[in-house]
């Protein structure tokens, strides 16, 4: 009875004081790198290093878009993000389906070999994929950053798992109606898979957005850099710009940031809204 009455007194749950500080132990790295790009060189080279700058300055900022091919290396970015996305989202949720529902010779076999690929070593992938993209006359080009995010094998995995979970009845129904397949698929399954698209969109921007080793071994034309490449070009092997980096970290982070808080209530409204229908 204690025990209720305290926590009536309480307006928020109890695991909030936990939670509360582990998020800002979270949040600190991402604090500082906003105030080091505000820092001069001196603040930042002073030792001890200091937490807050002195005096705001925006000659990181200045010197990051007149020296630096910044704003074409974010419209790469997000050309590659979006094709990213687009390709997994068809192709995956195709794959998926097929291996959930469609009955044909070598199901299994071929599943379970598409899944072990996942155990194979992205670094022994490299070599050869960057041997046939130059075959193909792709490679140094913006088509070699995201021709290999058009499909993953976790992508079918993570869809074909969603799809096993939905009952069959929803699309005998649809057949009924005299929907096909691709009818019932795209008619009925689709509309209930939001929550699993959603969750694959997500991971499929934050690893095309941020990914750094591919790029930089496909691509050595600046034109073509996307954002991770490019702000490699701030680190030399004597000097590191650390302005010109924090701020370009900056820039390369805020659309992540401004693209979940802005796109966060149709996730939830999505999960729920299927919840519901399910």
């Amino acid at each position: 009875m204690a025990a209720t009455v305290k926590r009536r007194r309480l307006p928020f749950s109890p695991w909030h004081l936990l939670l509360m500080p582990l998020s800002l132990t979270f949040a600190l790295p991402l604090l500082q790198m906003v105030l080091t790009s505000f820092m001069t060189a001196a603040d930042i080279n002073r030792f001890p290093p200091r937490l807050i700058p002195t005096q705001l300055s925006l000659a990181g900022y200045q010197a990051l878009f007149a020296e630096s091919q910044i704003l074409r290396w974010l419209a790469n970015t997000v050309v590659v993000a979006a094709i990213s996305i687009v390709g997994h989202l068809v192709l995956c949720s195709l794959a998926g389906y097929g291996f959930a529902r469609l009955r044909f010779p070598g199901r299994t076999l071929g599943f379970f070999a598409m899944v072990a690929t996942v155990m194979v070593p992205i670094q022994l992938l490299m070599i050869p994929t960057f041997l046939m993209f130059s075959r193909l006359g792709i490679a140094n080009t913006l088509a070699a950053a995201f021709v290999p995010w058009l499909a993953s094998a976790f992508g079918i995995f993570l869809m074909r798992q969603f799809f096993l979970s939905l009952p069959r009845e929803l699309e005998e129904a649809a057949r009924l109606d005299g929907c096909g397949t691709f009818g019932a698929f795209r008619r009925i399954v689709l509309p209930l898979a939001k929550p699993a698209l959603a969750t694959l969109a997500v991971f499929t921007l934050l690893g095309s957005w941020n990914d750094l080793v591919w790029p930089l071994i496909a691509i050595s034309d600046e034109r073509w850099y996307t954002l991770q490449v490019g702000l490699t070009s701030f680190q030399g092997t004597r000097r590191t710009q650390f302005e010109l980096l924090m701020a370009g970290n900056v820039v390369a982070t805020m659309p992540l940031l401004i693209g979940f808080v802005l796109a966060q209530r149709w996730f939830v409204a999505s999960m729920t809204f299927t919840g519901l229908n399910r």
